[in-house]
């Protein structure tokens, strides 16, 4: 596993260096074999599997861990066996909540948030529509610069981005979440450790070229790995949790889309996010999975958008995953509701992975993480700029947003940047 000293991170250690310590661990996951390898258990993961369209064969895992009970440690195959069984195991999906077991195929709706917006007789634009008129954004003719599903921000756009960070930032600093700055280039096994699935025909992981940047490192796709690899190796004082960590960072996806719903750059190759990560005792973290959906409501109702709040079913779920709560906002210009944020429970999947700790009563134990999206750029401006467009060819910007903007109380047209040709 990743094994660093988080004590480097002085903004991190001040604050909570007395409730932590470092300790030797395997290279292994902690797997929960006492779950994943007993034979009553096999019906109910094979079927956690299927619902969740998720990867791994438990007849393979049971099979080998059934070789290596036989197999005298010391023997040549043993270790060969007992890596080949941590494998298999180490691609399983997380268990999935009892209740959102029993849901059928479609989200279940929880809440819905502010009326949408009433245009009248004024059709709404799309977003790409708006900043093409307002001259606040470039998709095309790009050059050598980005490349496919990349964009420029241009004067008032990019500055709503910046007061979309900064309303977001300081809400969490508000609730006592702790900012770190972290890395975007991350190793394999901190990926893996992550749940994340690489080098496969369905990855959207970007991966460096290993003859000139090192083996095995990616392009972060979300700050929740960073995070999530600075406490690894790691345990925590029981008293001192539920440890609140926040970030914002550049994400990287290698992820393409053809569906109509998801052109422009509702879907691209890279955006900035403000992410939540916390970790908690085990018997806290439902609870912790509805304060951060709370957190993200807190933040995203004063916007004004019409949004509906989902308990998403087993096949949406990624691997580490045991409930997820989606936010979808609606987007008046596409006529159609886009998914603006998430939030997990991911339970021990991850610490145990990580190895991530706990100790309460001189008892150590794995923690629970969790995470959540406080903003995504892109999909955050595509629903704010189709919501408050005006007929008159402004953007009202909301009133939460405006200490962030220097008081400006709408976007209009730039005339600070020329559009640009491209010169053959």
């Amino acid at each position: 596993m990743i094994t660093h000293n988080i004590y480097r991170c002085s903004s991190f250690s001040w604050k909570i260096n007395n409730s932590i310590r470092l300790f030797s661990s395997s290279i292994l996951p902690d797997i929960d074999l006492n779950y994943y390898c007993n034979i009553e258990n096999i019906n109910e993961i094979k079927n956690n599997i299927k619902r969740r369209k998720g990867i791994g064969d438990i007849d393979k895992a049971f099979n080998l861990y059934n070789t290596l009970k036989t197999t005298p440690n010391g023997d040549n195959s043993y270790d060969s066996i007992k890596l080949d069984l941590f494998k298999e195991l180490n691609i399983l999906p997380n268990r999935t909540h009892p209740i959102v077991g029993n849901y059928a195929d479609e989200p279940q709706v929880i809440l819905e948030i502010n009326q949408k917006k009433d245009f009248g007789m004024h059709k709404p634009l799309e977003f790409s529509k708006i900043t093409e008129l307002l001259n606040l954004m470039r998709t095309d003719k790009l050059g050598n610069t980005c490349g496919n599903k990349s964009y420029y921000y241009f004067g008032a756009l990019a500055e709503l981005e910046e007061a979309l960070i900064k309303y977001t930032v300081s809400t969490l600093i508000g609730k006592d979440f702790l900012l770190i700055s972290v890395p975007d280039i991350l190793p394999r096994n901190l990926l893996e450790g992550c749940g994340m699935t690489i080098n496969t025909d369905r990855t959207q992981i970007y991966s460096l070229d290993p003859y000139h940047h090192g083996h095995d490192m990616y392009l972060s796709g979300t700050s929740e790995m960073s995070l999530a690899g600075l406490l690894s190796n790691s345990v925590h004082s029981a008293e001192k949790l539920p440890l609140k960590l926040a970030a914002v960072s550049r994400c990287y996806r290698a992820e393409t889309s053809n569906v109509v719903e998801e052109r422009g750059t509702y879907r691209v190759h890279q955006f900035t996010k403000v992410e939540m990560f916390l970790i908690t005792k085990p018997q806290e973290s439902d609870e912790m999975l509805e304060y951060i959906r709370n957190i993200q409501q807190e933040l995203f109702t004063p916007l004004g958008l019409h949004m509906k709040v989902l308990d998403m079913p087993p096949h949406e779920l990624g691997a580490p995953a045991y409930r997820k709560y989606d936010i979808e906002a609606w987007m008046p210009g596409r006529n159609s509701y886009g998914e603006i944020s998430s939030c997990s429970n991911c339970t021990d999947y991850q610490s145990r992975r990580l190895h991530i700790k706990y100790t309460e009563n001189n008892q150590e134990n794995y923690v629970h993480t969790l995470n959540g999206t406080a903003c995504a750029i892109p999909r955050m401006l595509i629903a704010l700029l189709e919501t408050h467009q005006d007929p008159k060819g402004k953007i009202i910007i909301p009133k939460a947003l405006q200490p962030f903007i220097n008081g400006n109380t709408f976007i209009g047209k730039n005339t600070q940047v020329p559009k640009l040709k491209l010169r053959k």
